[in-house]
Order: C-alpha cells, then sequence, then structure tokens
C-alpha cells in the first residue's frame, strides 16, 4: 500500500485531493496548521477504511516544523511514495496598498513551505530510489491576476521550482510535476456574487468553472504508473481559460 503526504489537507483541493487518494487506497498523513474539527470532519467521512491515516499539525512555513512532518511520516511509514505540495494563503490586495506582511505570508507558506517539505523529503525519496511530488501551482501563476502579486509571484515561482526539483531529482527515478488550476468551485467561490461568476464564465471556453475533482483527477493520473514518462510539466486545469 503506498503512502503520500498532503500539505494543507483539511479543507478545499487538498480536502478532495486526500479522499481521492484515500478512495484508491493510499495511506495519507495528512497536513494542517489550524482547522481542527475540520480535519476530524475529512477523516470521518473517509470511505476507505482499510487505510491508514496520520494527522500532523504543523506549520510548513517553518523549516524545523516541516522538517518534524517529514520525519513524523516516515517514523509511521516505510517510506513515503508521494508528497502533494498544497498549502497555501491568500492575502489579496492591490501593489500599491500591499503591506510586506501581506506579501511576506503568502510567500512564506506557498513558496517557502514548499520549499521546505521537498527539502526535508528530497535525501530520503533519493535513498528509496523512486517518489513523485507534485506541486499545486494556479493559473494566475502563469498570466497573472490583478491584487495578487504576492500570490501570482508564488505559485509562479513554484513553477520554477518544480522545473528545477525535476532536473536534480531525474536520477534517482524522482518525478517531479505541477497542476495549475483555473477558477475552481470551493467555498471561497461560493461566496462570489453570481453575477461576477457569470462574468468570469465567459472567458472559458469550456464555460463553467472547474471542480476540485477536475484537480484530483490530474493528480491521480501524475502519481500513477500512466505518467511514468513526465517530469518537469505544468498539467493546467482551467476550461481553456489560458492557453
Amino acid at each position: 500500500m503506498k503512502t503520500a503526504i498532503i500539505t494543507g489537507a483539511s479543507k478545499g483541493i487538498g480536502a478532495f485531493i486526500a479522499h481521492r487518494l484515500n478512495e484508491i487506497g493510499y495511506n495519507l498523513v495528512l497536513n494542517y496548521k489550524n482547522n481542527t474539527d475540520a480535519m476530524n470532519e475529512l477523516i470521518n467521512n473517509f470511505i476507505n477504511k482499510e487505510t491508514k491515516n496520520i494527522v500532523v499539525k504543523c506549520d510548513i512555513s517553518d523549516f524545523n516544523d516541516a522538517k518534524t512532518l517529514i520525519d513524523t511520516s516516515y517514523e509511521n511509514f516505510k517510506e513515503i511514495d508521494v508528497l502533494i505540495n498544497n498549502a497555501g494563503v491568500t492575502r489579496d490586495n492591490l501593489l500599491a496598498m500591499m503591506t510586506e506582511d501581506e506579501f511576506d505570508q503568502v510567500i512564506d507558506t506557498n513558496l517557502k513551505g514548499a520549499f521546505n517539505c521537498s527539502r526535508h523529503i528530497a535525501k530520503k525519496m533519493m535513498k528509496q530510489k523512486h517518489g513523485r511530488i507534485i506541486n499545486i501551482s494556479s493559473v494566475v501563476g502563469l498570466m497573472g491576476n490583478s491584487g495578487q502579486v504576492n500570490y501570482s509571484a508564488s505559485k509562479a515561482g513554484l513553477i520554477g521550482m518544480t522545473k528545477s526539483m525535476a532536473r536534480e531529482l531525474a536520477k534517482k527515478n524522482i518525478l517531479v510535476n505541477a497542476v495549475a488550476p483555473g477558477f475552481i468551485q470551493t467555498e471561497m467561490t461560493d461566496k462570489i456574487p453570481e453575477e461576477i461568476k457569470m462574468n468570469m464564465m465567459k472567458n472559458i471556453p469550456l464555460q463553467r468553472l472547474g471542480t476540485p475533482s477536475d484537480i484530483a483527477d490530474a493528480v491521480e493520473f501524475l502519481i500513477s504508473n500512466k505518467s511514468s514518462y513526465i517530469t518537469g510539466q505544468v498539467l493546467s486545469v482551467n476550461g481553456g481559460f489560458y492557453m
């Protein structure tokens, strides 16, 4: 039975990925920072009760906390097959109004957090001579977005990190890829007024928002044997919004 670490797993896309990997028989190490109730609800709703799941509460933007996450994972499981760097935050503001703290918080979690976890797991995956790392980027990392200088920079940075990591780790049979979601229907987008959502969809050729299942499908493919000759790539899941 394979094992995966998912950061930021308590809600949103991370929770949907956790459900999918549980369904296909993965043991899971589920990381979260604050929302204990959401994490408990997630595990209670897992369909596959035969898998082993552990929860690690820590702040992956902290280098030592991220080390604890990886070390704890290996203490509980012989090998880790997959790391999914999903944890992310937003602190939207226009450039002229954005504070240093708003910029730093987003970079620290979204970009440095992914580095921290990847850094600590790299030698362990190299020793076991296999592994998959999936970085959850965003369409705004490819095209930018007004009011999201910090978020766009963090997600663009993840793409550069993905390509560099893929080149370094390929010799040890470790594949590194990114998934770049477009507008995905989550609790966050549910709060957007219907009129604004309709205007958004005018710019999406498929004329709909994506679903978290669309992202889980992409992740499932990239960690499967069907993608064994794919590394350093960005799989855009955006309905044609950005090509």
